[in-house]
């Protein structure tokens, strides 16, 4: 939704009669997206709030107003949004003035009127020195249950479970520090996330010894829930870890699939906390769901770090120094999945002051493919080093692929460089065109013959192109998650990649400086991404 401030009583030549009519209201009207953010503000909501109404939009109000931040009020907005069922609080506005907030839901977001009021009636008043309310209302309560039942299916990894524990957990039961604990494979407790507490003060607790009697670990083996309401009863029970914050109150939950315990969820809060029995319930059902989510996020991590342990040996660790060749390199993984993919690039050097160079691109973003991308890199690199010419490279790594039959298909682009001459042969397999950007900025595609894509066709061939290499001139390597967005058109996207690259620093700017631009707004995707630039530094043979 595009943001819109209304402005003053005056009625310019640009206004509609809605918003005409909204800015003559008395009363205050904001209106929130579905992400919270002001989109539209009236001078009398500008007014009754406190603030210009150019600082209100584009941002949450509890953002902008001191007195409004505080995690009741946020909850009321999220159950309003969730439930779509109209709601109202009163606000004290510092120092003495009252103001009722009344929320319209719908499925584009909420419509606020604002007006003074008289002080908040005695349901919606917050117990006194208290800052958070005491348990989430019912309805309430159900409504961030499911809103979390989503999220937490969502979540891929531990970053993701702590994350939503601090943002979703903390603010609507008002606890103000979180730990999250997991079973290791020796039985011990170890802390896998936390939230709220100064680094290196949980070094105390974690991976305590076989047998020791914490919060965490008698929760976790009776499989009931340790509920602790005033600080009196935690100093007694657990004297050390009490000295870890200035808790006063413990909710501590333990984190149970039905396969196995996986670990522990601990909640502290400020001041004293009683615990009602509906806000028990509700705790110990988001436990269930909590250990659900952490029994698969461990096992994404667990994946996804053998993914990248894959991924680095099967990739150069760093490109070789080439006498007269710069070089710079980016390899960015996709977004979903176990960031394992396709794409492969090496720099080879060769006899006789040459070089070769080749990107590609194999189908597919799981450990099959990041282990055929292993053997065609092998092969371009054997033929390459046996002398062979760019289009004999590709003709017997596609001979190789095919024989491997596999139904995995691949894309490359193969180049051979002289750097001293300023020359190379490129060659290309169903690859996205390689760019050549001159000393004076200007972009050019370049569109050689090249042949289908690997593993198609054993009797396939894939000519080679001559390429003269003109003084400054660099030589730019990719692969289609730099070009393929979702709704993008190719050919659009292609012409928008060689304005970026035109653009992307001086022209005699260091090549890392030049990829670093290049990429700096590239949005992460579902396709990994590989860029290689090379340039020769050797001045031009007269």
């Amino acid at each position: 939704v595009e943001p819109l401030v209304l402005p003053g009583p005056a009625n310019g030549p640009d206004r509609t009669p809605e918003h005409s009519a909204l800015a003559r209201l008395p009363e205050g009207v904001c209106v929130l997206g579905v992400d919270g953010r002001v989109t539209l503000a009236t001078p009398a909501a500008a007014a009754l709030l406190g603030a210009a109404a150019d600082q209100l939009v584009g941002r949450a109000l509890w953002q902008v107003l001191p007195w409004l931040d505080d995690p009741v009020y946020e909850e009321r907005h999220r159950a309003a949004a969730m439930s779509r069922q109209p709601t109202a609080f009163t606000v004290l506005r510092p120092p003495d003035r009252w103001l009722c907030f009344q929320l319209y839901p719908d499925l584009s977001g909420i419509t606020v009127r604002i007006t003074e009021s008289g002080p908040e009636p005695e349901r919606h008043r917050l117990p006194e020195g208290r800052g958070a309310p005491r348990a989430p209302a019912r309805l309430d309560g159900y409504y961030h249950v499911l809103h979390l039942v989503g999220a937490l299916a969502r979540a891929t990894g531990v970053r993701d479970i702590v994350r939503l524990v601090a943002d979703e957990l903390l603010p609507v039961f008002g606890a103000s520090r979180a730990v999250l604990l997991a079973v290791e494979a020796d039985g011990r407790l170890r802390v896998v996330g936390a939230h709220g507490y100064r680094p290196g003060v949980l070094e105390r607790i974690d991976r305590p010894p076989a047998g020791a009697k914490t919060p965490g670990t008698l929760t976790l083996s009776t499989g009931v829930p340790l509920f602790l309401e005033e600080r009196q009863e935690i100093l007694r029970r657990y004297p050390l870890h009490a000295t870890l914050a200035p808790g006063s109150a413990w909710a501590v939950l333990p984190l149970l699939t039905p396969q196995r315990g996986v670990g522990a969820c601990v909640l502290s809060y400020d001041r004293p906390h009683r615990f009602g029995p509906e806000e028990r319930a509700t705790l110990t059902a988001l436990a269930d769901l909590i250990a659900q989510a952490l029994s698969r996020a461990r096992q994404y991590d667990t994946a996804s770090g053998l993914a990248r342990d894959l991924q680095d040996a099967l990739l150069p660790h760093r490109l070789p120094r080439i006498p007269g060749l710069e070089t710079a390199v980016r390899y960015l993984p996709a977004a979903e999945g176990l960031a394992v993919g396709g794409d492969f690039y090496d720099l080879i050097a060769l006899g006789h002051h040459r070089v070769a160079a080749v990107v590609g691109d194999i189908q597919g973003h799981n450990a099959t493919a990041a282990a055929l991308m292993g053997q065609i890199r092998t092969a371009v690199r054997a033929h390459a080093s046996g002398g062979a010419d760019p289009r004999r490279v590709l003709a017997l790594t596609n001979r190789l692929l095919t024989a491997l039959d596999t139904e995995l298909l691949a894309s490359a682009a193969y180049v051979r460089l002289d750097p001293r001459r300023h020359r190379a042969l490129l060659a290309s397999a169903g690859h996205p065109h390689p760019l050549l950007r001159h000393a004076d900025g200007r972009v050019e595609a370049l569109d050689a013959p090249g042949g289908m894509l690997l593993g198609i066709d054993p009797k396939a061939a894939y000519p080679h192109t001559r390429l003269a290499l003109p003084a400054g001139a660099t030589l730019a390597l990719y692969t289609d998650g730099l070009t393929d967005l979702p709704g993008t058109d190719p050919d659009h996207a292609l012409t928008a990649l060689a304005r970026r690259l035109s653009g992307a620093g001086e022209p005699d700017a260091p090549l890392d400086e030049i990829a670093d631009a290049l990429l700096q707004d590239h949005p992460v995707g579902t396709d990994d991404t590989t860029l290689l630039l090379l340039r020769p530094t050797e001045p031009v043979p007269e």
